[in-house]
């Protein structure tokens, strides 16, 4: 009886030492799968920082500081883009402008294309900036390059202002209180004949109805 208890013993000791044996395998495997989820982890770390540095310096490469602008706006032609907004009632979208060229106007929103931006993002860019909305442009018909020649340019009277404008019509419903107001101090919504008729309406932008 003796030697049977003891060879039951020895069994279970032999079960037990096994059972310890595949948990330190998936005690191994675990800390295996960890390192890898660590390391996944920290690539996906690097990742999302290289994506912020191209963020950062895409964007300081395609700003100008006023200096070397004013360069610009007096030596060479500003690329830009102009919204025709045009609600479901058939009516036009103006903005009075804070700033110059064109200060104190109602004219469309709108805004110069940066450099090495794509026209599809430079259009979605400035539906954000003018109208707070997202819109891209499939969305729009293009109305055709425009010339513009002004006397001033933002920084003042010294400088004269020459924009090559690709314009664009798109049609939105928008509130008019929820628009942002750094480059138009009050927002309406124009008819046709208005637009055409007062004198207080841009030409340039009433060009784009003609």
């Amino acid at each position: 009886m003796a030697s049977l208890i003891s060879l039951v013993a020895c069994r279970l000791s032999l079960v037990a030492c096994r059972l310890s044996l595949v948990a330190c395998r998936l005690s191994l495997v675990a800390c295996r799968l960890s390192l890898v989820a660590c390391r996944l982890l920290l690539v996906a770390c690097r990742l999302s920082l290289v994506t912020c540095y191209l963020s950062l310096s895409s964007w300081s490469f395609m700003f100008l500081d006023k200096s070397i602008f004013t360069t610009v706006i007096d030596s060479t032609p500003l690329v830009s883009i102009d919204l025709l907004v045009q609600n479901s009632q058939g009516q036009f979208l103006l903005g009075l402008r804070n700033n110059k060229p064109a200060q104190g106007f109602w004219f469309v929103p709108g805004g110069r294309v940066l450099k090495n931006e794509i026209l599809d993002d430079a259009f979605t860019r400035l539906g954000q900036q003018e109208l707070g909305v997202t819109i891209n442009r499939s969305q729009a018909a293009c109305l055709g390059p425009f010339e513009h020649f002004y006397t001033d340019s933002v920084f003042g009277d010294e400088v004269s202002t020459h924009y090559v404008v690709l314009g664009y019509k798109i049609l939105l419903d928008i509130d008019l209180n929820a628009l942002p107001e750094q480059q138009h101090n009050q927002y309406r919504w124009f008819s046709r004949d208005e637009m055409l008729s007062r004198a207080d309406v841009h030409k340039r932008s009433a060009w784009y109805i003609k």
